[in-house]
């Protein structure tokens, strides 16, 4: 991060630039690389220390404090108090846009997601199957065992694909065609 520091009618000492530097820490926390520079005006009025925060984010954000005190310490505070609210603010629009974006996009753990059109159904790909020969006997033990609604197996008998589906507490048989 890029920090100018100006003291208007205040000379500049390696402690109050430490003071700066601890408070736009805090500001460096919660927007991590997204803050690009900060520039600080101090000044001293009859009023008392006067502190001018303008910090500059990504995507040419910039976010303003400005804080009067008794003290640097509190006018600084107060300053860099008002910017965090800001940041605060900002990264949750960002935080929104990137939770808007779509599934297929986000997914990239190899699970396949597929989008059918623009404005179609979505297909998403949960898992591959290897379908086992098995007898139509055994194809209901494994959909009893294992709870699913159905089960996809190459018919042993027919050598075709078939699907056993369980139904108010029985079992539907549906064999594709050759």
């Amino acid at each position: 991060m890029r920090l100018v520091l100006t003291g208007r009618h205040v000379d500049i000492t390696p402690g109050l630039r430490q003071l700066v530097d601890r408070r736009l820490a805090r500001l460096a926390r919660h927007l991590g690389n997204a803050l690009v520079s900060a520039q600080v005006k101090l000044s001293v009025d009859k009023t008392g220390h006067c502190a001018d925060v303008t910090v500059h984010a990504r995507g040419d954000h910039m976010l303003n404090g400005r804080a009067a005190g008794p003290t640097w310490t509190a006018a600084l505070s107060a300053s860099v108090e008002k910017i965090e609210h800001q940041a605060t603010h900002m990264k949750g629009k960002w935080d929104a846009r990137r939770r808007r974006k779509p599934p297929a996009a986000a997914a990239g753990d190899g699970e396949a997601a597929t989008a059918v059109s623009a404005r179609g159904p979505r297909i998403v790909r949960l898992s591959r199957a290897q379908f086992k020969p098995m007898s139509i006997e055994n194809a209901a033990i494994e959909l009893t065992a294992s709870g699913e609604a159905f089960v996809l197996f190459r018919n042993v008998e027919t050598d075709g694909l078939s699907i056993l589906v369980r139904q108010a507490g029985q079992f539907g048989l549906v064999e594709t065609g050759k």
